[in-house]
């Protein structure tokens, strides 16, 4: 199933499931939210409601509210390598805000204070179920689907210091869907590829099965610290290329088409404006 948050024609903000270019309308008084039917477990068993042509909504982040952004950096040797960094024993962990994300076909916000705007291409984990302190062996049990992730950054604001936060968390710089894709809908998840195109022009192209630390690690290692709920978010991390370390450097700005395409889950497009 493919699942996605939207706005109604009259504005008001709902859920349902994509049935290719039709959205069942899945929300009702008792679950108004993708969130809300991941946490009492009943997404699968909702009735149909209203059906919307999809180009007459306004798709929303996958989850508009997550409790949790959780986002891993360095994951994938190419990247680690275009850093100059050294490899860890154990995965670099950043947080994004709800507020700093934009769905498919929203614009990202290119900050004012930045010329150095980055993409960086990236598999999105959505949890599915309360999850704490779980083992590797037992971590996919508690994913509810995937989804695209751009993890739009402010690379001058993110060295400020030695954390990243601020340079992660502008409003309107990251992406996230189209859609939440369970995962019944991927035959080989480590086979598909995480691809980032700038204008047409493919600058990040690289497999999931490539990552340092794979989902079931990464969740193991994020639920030792943190409970996470239904409707969290982890974005693992994104392949070698970033315009940061491209010489020249690429960057993105006003007017640019950014898309991260991940084959069968789904492919993420915005268009770049300058902060109003």
């Amino acid at each position: 199933m493919r699942y996605v948050s939207f706005r109604r024609p009259d504005g008001t903000a709902s859920f349902g499931r994509l049935d290719g270019e039709t959205i069942v309308e899945l929300a009702s008084d008792a679950v108004p939210s993708l969130k809300a039917a991941l946490t009492d477990g009943s997404l699968p068993t909702l009735a149909d409601g209203a059906s919307f042509a999809a180009a007459d909504v306004v798709l929303l982040p996958v989850i508009p509210d997550p409790a949790k952004i959780l986002c891993v950096g360095l994951n994938y040797a190419e990247h680690v390598k275009e850093t100059g960094r050294e490899q860890k024993a154990h995965p670099a962990i950043f947080v994004r805000y709800a507020d700093s994300l934009v769905a498919d076909g929203q614009p990202m916000v290119k900050p004012a204070v930045t010329e150095r705007f980055d993409y960086e291409g990236e598999l999105a984990v959505v949890i599915g179920k309360p999850c704490h302190k779980v083992v590797a062996a037992d971590a996919m049990a508690y994913v509810a689907g995937y989804s695209a992730f751009n993890d739009g950054s402010a690379r001058d604001w993110q060295r400020h210091n030695i954390q990243f936060t601020p340079g992660k968390t502008f409003p309107g710089t990251g992406g996230f869907g189209p859609a939440l894709v369970t995962p019944d809908e991927i035959a080989d998840l480590g086979a598909l590829s995480v691809q980032t195109r700038l204008n047409g022009d493919i600058v990040q192209h690289q497999p999931v099965s490539d990552m340092i630390w794979d989902i079931p690690t990464v969740i193991e290692y994020i639920s030792a610290f943190t409970p996470l709920s239904p409707g969290d978010v982890i974005a693992t991390g994104t392949p070698g290329g970033v315009g940061d370390k491209r010489t020249p450097p690429l960057y993105m700005k006003a007017g640019d088409k950014v898309e991260v395409d991940i084959g069968t889950i789904g492919t993420l497009t915005h268009r770049i404006i300058d902060e109003a």
